[in-house]
């Protein structure tokens, strides 16, 4: 899926995504907070890069916890982009955010960032050389040993670990209403638009745009975060 298409089908969903997530609410509750350990060095009046951040759900926890913080909000689409700001402006935020419609390499400012967030977002990106080139980009908006937080999904397609783990990941997501027709379509676009890759060979990709060694902090099915720090010397 091209860009533009994936943003299109983002803006489709932007008005019911957040009912979507509740489904696996748990999932990022758990991701969540194990993040505020990872983040829990940085400092009192951190900035922090929220890349992909969809309708706003990790920049809402971390504004909540760390009411000092200011916040980058980068997404393309405009409608995600639109139901964050506005949770940001009910909780009283707005004034510590700053909403980017766009790609994070369309930002014009580098080395910023004391920390940022790209949950289920490069996964998107099906060339490894073009997805590495992604996470470069937010190095290069980092600190020198600012923290990345990422996750997406993973697993070694070809195994049948993944044949279990996907069967069960797409009842959960598919929940009470699931249908054999529902689980075939999903299934259909995992494979297509969805570049699962094996979790060392995601973690050797962010290293690769330009940061230390990635330290695995969380699973949950299919799900993987890791997070690492910006390596000292990088291409600008």
């Amino acid at each position: 899926m091209q860009p533009e298409e994936l943003k299109a089908t983002f803006d489709q969903q932007a008005s019911g995504y957040d009912k979507q997530s509740a489904k696996i609410a748990p999932i990022h509750d758990g991701l969540y907070f194990l993040l505020e350990a990872v983040f829990s060095d940085l400092p009192s009046e951190a900035s922090v890069l929220c890349v992909g951040v969809g309708t706003g759900a990790e920049l809402v926890h971390l504004a909540q916890k760390s009411p000092l913080w200011n916040f980058t909000a980068v997404d393309p689409s405009g409608a995600m982009l639109e139901v964050c700001r506005a949770k940001a402006e009910e909780m009283g935020f707005v004034e510590r955010c700053h909403f980017h419609e766009g790609y994070v390499e369309s930002l014009p400012v580098k080395g910023v960032y004391d920390a940022a967030t790209c949950f289920l977002v490069s996964q998107f990106i099906l060339e490894q050389e073009t997805r590495s080139a992604f996470f470069h980009s937010m190095a290069q908006r980092l600190k020198p040993g600012g923290i990345l937080a990422n996750s997406d999904l993973a697993s070694d397609v070809g195994s049948k670990v993944y044949e279990e783990l996907l069967k069960d990941w797409l009842y959960m997501m598919t929940a009470a209403d699931v249908t054999p027709e529902k689980l075939a379509q999903m299934r259909v676009t995992y494979d297509k638009h969805v570049s699962i890759l094996p979790p060392m060979t995601v973690a050797a990709i962010i290293e690769s745009g330009g940061f230390e060694t990635p330290i695995p902090f969380f699973q949950a099915g299919l799900m993987h975060a890791w997070h690492a720090k910006r390596a000292s010397s990088i291409d600008e």
